[in-house]
């Protein structure tokens, strides 16, 4: 498949400072991807990178077939890290003024602003000032200027940062209408559930070098922690009850529920049945590996 974006042995530094070391991506054209770890991993200056606002001191980069970002920039979306909007200007004022550096002159470009602001429950605020919107509204309309253009390549630093609950889904729910529409999206955040929770393949880096590359069924599938998570009915029943199956290695109890942690080669849907055949359960499920637990598992103690 085509790439939207490939690094190859990218390294960048600042003095001493290693700060993306060898990196390689290589993100299809139309895919979700999570890039993810720690702050001060590295992502935001390989974002940097990508749109060539850094350059890197050894390696090559492409983007939607171009060497620079430059050359296809009426192709991309790019949310940063920092914020920013003109201040003085009127929201509606603002979105023209972007929409038409990205070469939209069309006579709809108004309602499609307008379509786009209620989108996002900011219907009536064309007329407001920037510097009169709240943190969420102002990320709102920025995230509005990043997809006005319907770009191919949309390009998020961690998008969601300080945003409340509601703002947080709004803006999920328009990442994802951009990706079915076929954009290709790269997604940095160092809140692994939500990365989790949206993308299809994720990237993880840690002192900038790449600790995983990889669908995130697959990272399920290798890194199964091997774990029933079991509710009982009886909230104040006592473990010794639990059934001894020789499949199970210990058994954890967190608040009112039970993690069974399972040897390795156990049967967890075996498991599973013989312990309903016993206990009256109001939950039991097998329990997915979080990415926050994968990264752990994969860089041990190291800061």
């Amino acid at each position: 498949m085509e790439a939207a974006i490939q690094l190859s042995g990218v390294t960048k530094t600042f003095g001493k400072v290693t700060a993306v070391d060898r990196l390689d991506l290589t993100v299809p054209r139309g895919a979700m991807y999570g890039f993810i770890g720690p702050n001060g991993a590295g992502k935001s200056t390989s974002i940097r990178m990508i749109m060539s606002i850094l350059f890197p001191d050894s390696g090559e980069l492409s983007v939607l077939g171009h060497r620079s970002a430059l050359d296809a920039k009426d192709r991309i979306g790019y949310l940063p890290e920092e914020r920013g909007v003109y201040k003085k200007m009127r929201v509606s004022a603002f979105l023209m003024y972007i929409a038409r550096l990205k070469g939209l002159h069309d006579a709809g470009l108004r309602t499609r602003i307008s379509e786009a602001l209620e989108r996002v429950g900011l219907d009536g605020v064309e007329r407001k000032r920037c510097d009169e919107l709240s943190k969420g509204m102002s990320q709102k309309v920025q995230l509005i200027a990043a997809i006005i253009h319907k770009p191919d390549l949309l390009i998020l630093d961690e998008p969601f940062s300080g945003l409340d609950p509601v703002s947080m889904r709004t803006l999920r729910d328009l990442i994802l209408e951009e990706n079915r529409r076929g954009a290709t999206i790269l997604f940095s955040t160092h809140v692994m559930p939500q990365a989790e929770e949206i993308c299809d393949h994720v990237v993880m880096i840690h002192k900038g070098r790449k600790v995983l590359d990889d669908d995130v069924r697959e990272i399920r599938r290798q890194y199964d922690p091997r774990v029933v998570q079991l509710e009982p009915l009886d909230a104040g029943m006592d473990p010794s009850k639990l059934p001894a199956l020789p499949e199970i290695e210990r058994v954890e109890q967190v608040d009112h529920r039970f993690r069974i942690l399972l040897r390795e080669g156990a049967d967890p849907q075996a498991v599973m049945r013989r312990l309903l055949e016993t206990i009256p359960a109001a939950r039991i499920e097998l329990a997915r590996p979080r990415l926050e637990d994968v990264f752990v598992r994969l860089v041990g103690g190291t800061s």
